[in-house]
């Protein structure tokens, strides 16, 4: 019986990660850039002094959907499209580089390029800093060139380039911050052939509709779940009664 009711605990931990995946998916169906998650469960045996008899389920996030998505013309200087598999890199929390397909960059209170939540945007010269300009535009290459304040139209300066990197021939993974790292702790070399697309912005790859789908499934594999619970009960009730000795 315990047996039963095992499986039944493994599924209803594998729904309730899946569920978490998809409502994340959701969340972000409007984020740019942004790419799905997806789940993989992995039985994890329990081990004791008898045999291995008994499984859990582990389900995390082991992967993302890298196909690309819709690219938008929004003419707006500091919004980017990243060309192909290419990405932007940014700084991570801890300090070390980590890598994002969101382009919609923003010019911090202090000068700083950041992404459009607050990661601040590295070049091949280290973090992009801006001084106070009249205009801005970014080249194919992902060179960032401003017109002083004052200057004329000619005046063109160059402020640094994007470190466009190509995941290419490394091996790269979705943190909990929703960045990409490499897997190894190392950084990519930036990748000169790497191309952005200036006054664009790419779209989350997030297909509503399937993930509505996909959440509906996961909501009823928990339901089959703890229907086959309430029959583990009910057949434990039974052998028991059958057990009981007669007045």
């Amino acid at each position: 019986m315990d047996r039963l009711i095992y499986s039944s605990l493994a599924a209803m931990r594998g729904a309730m990660s899946r569920q978490a995946t998809i409502g994340n998916n959701l969340a972000n169906v409007n984020t740019a850039g942004f790419r799905g998650e997806v789940t993989h469960a992995q039985a994890m045996w329990l081990s004791g002094k008898g045999l291995d008899t008994r499984a859990t389920v582990s389900g995390e996030v082991s992967g993302a959907d890298m196909s690309a998505g819709a690219v938008m013309a929004t003419n707006r200087s500091l919004d980017v499209a990243v060309d192909g598999d290419a990405m932007l890199t940014v700084q991570a929390a801890d300090g070390s580089e980590a890598y994002t397909r969101r382009g919609d960059l923003q010019m911090s209170d202090s000068g700083l390029l950041t992404t459009g939540d607050g990661k601040v945007v590295m070049g091949e010269g280290g973090p992009i800093t801006l001084p106070p300009y009249d205009s801005l535009s970014i080249g194919k290459d992902g060179t960032v060139s401003i017109v002083p304040v004052g200057g004329k139209a000619q005046d063109v300066q160059v402020v640094d380039r994007l470190k466009l990197v190509s995941p290419k021939g490394s091996q790269i993974a979705k943190g909990l911050d929703g960045l990409f790292h490499e897997i190894s702790g190392g950084t990519l070399p930036a990748d000169p052939d790497a191309k952005v697309t200036g006054g664009s912005l790419e779209g989350s790859n997030v297909n509503a509709s399937s993930a509505l789908i996909d959440m509906i499934d996961a909501s009823r594999s928990w339901e089959t779940q703890v229907k086959m619970l309430s029959t583990a009960q009910e057949l434990d009730k039974s052998a028991a009664d059958l057990m009981r000795l007669p007045d």
